[in-house]
Parts: structure tokens; C-alpha cells; sequence
């Protein structure tokens, strides 16, 4: 699928833009990625676990979104640099088609613009449009109180919890939380 580009304000009056990335973006989103990866232990890998990763593994990725007819990659450019992304992914099993599922990462310079409120609407605005789909649905780590906030923001709830789901370098474990939202 494939998110045509829309500029945005975000809340310092830089503008940005949200759009689908293209191939040729690969080495700059995997970069992305990375750093952000690096920056927090909210997301499900480390910095370093990302380094087997490819820019072709990354452009296969993104040119099979785009062809995709049941997920979608958006990304924030600032300048030309992607500096997040997010994407959603309706399920297509009879069973399950009623659900979709989102995910967000943004570099730590780039929090607190309104990057993640502008995607969010986007993707929230897509769910509703795709036919049949319910319920949105994410997961997010313990301590990712900013996270959450965002998530409770538009509308998100958790329904369960599963217990020590990550460990740590330091040895310690993460709960996961799962939210949904009915749309």
C-alpha cells in the first residue's frame, strides 16, 4: 500500500512529511532504525541487532509494502531525512480480519514535535476506511510511559499483560502490555 505524500506543521512549525518510502530510501530508513533502536529499550531490538540487516534486505522490505494490499509503511521527513515510521497491517485470516496492527519508532531528537499524534491520525483515519476492520491493536513495554500516554491519547486501552516478555542486557525483564481500540 502505498500513503501518498501530505505535509505536515509539526509543533515548532517545522514542516515535515509523511509519505511511503520509496527504495531508493532504504539505507536512510535502516539508519533510522538503528538509531532509534539505540536510544531506548522500548523497541522489540537493539541498535546492534539490526546490523545483519541489509539496505537490499531493507529495500525488499519497503518494495513489498508498497505492493502490499494488507500493510502499509509510513515515514516522517524532515529535510529530506526520515526521522520515523510507522506502519499498520490488517490481518486477512477469516478469523481475524477484523483486526489490524500498528507500530511506531521515532528518533529521541524528534519526540515531543507531534510526529507520533500526526501518524497516529493517519493511520487511525486509514483503519476506519479499510472495510471490515474493528479493531486496532499495539504492544508496548513497560517503563514506555511516553508511549503509552500517545496510545491513551487516541483512544487506546490495555487488555492483558504478558509478564517478563524481554530481558535486558542488565538482566532485568520488560512486561509487555497489549492495547486495543475500537474503530
Amino acid at each position: 500500500m502505498i500513503f501518498e505524500a501530505k505535509e505536515i506543521r509539526l509543533k515548532n512549525g517545522i514542516r515535515a512529511i509523511l509519505k511511503t518510502p520509496e527504495e531508493k530510501d532504504a539505507e536512510m530508513l535502516l539508519s533510522n532504525i538503528r538509531t532509534a533502536s539505540g536510544e531506548t529499550d522500548f523497541l522489540s531490538r537493539y541498535a546492534e541487532e539490526w546490523e545483519s540487516f541489509t539496505a537490499a534486505d531493507e529495500e525488499k522490505w519497503i518494495s513489498d509494502n508498497r505492493k502490499s494490499k494488507s500493510s502499509l509503511v509510513i515515514a516522517c521527513y524532515i529535510d529530506g531525512k526520515a526521522v520515523g515510521s510507522c506502519d499498520i497491517t490488517f490481518f486477512n485470516d477469516m478469523k481475524t480480519s477484523h483486526r489490524a496492527g500498528i507500530g511506531i519508532a521515532i528518533t529521541e531528537k524528534y519526540w515531543n514535535m507531534g510526529i507520533g499524534s500526526a501518524m497516529f491520525t493517519e493511520l487511525i483515519k486509514i483503519a476506519k476506511e479499510h472495510e471490515g476492520t474493528e479493531i486496532l491493536e499495539l504492544e508496548y513495554l513497560e517503563g514506555n510511559e511516553r508511549g503509552k500516554a500517545l496510545y491513551e491519547k487516541f483512544g487506546f486501552k490495555t487488555v492483558s499483560v504478558k509478564p517478563r516478555i524481554c530481558k535486558l542486557k542488565d538482566g532485568t525483564y520488560q512486561d509487555l502490555f497489549y492495547m486495543q481500540k475500537e474503530i
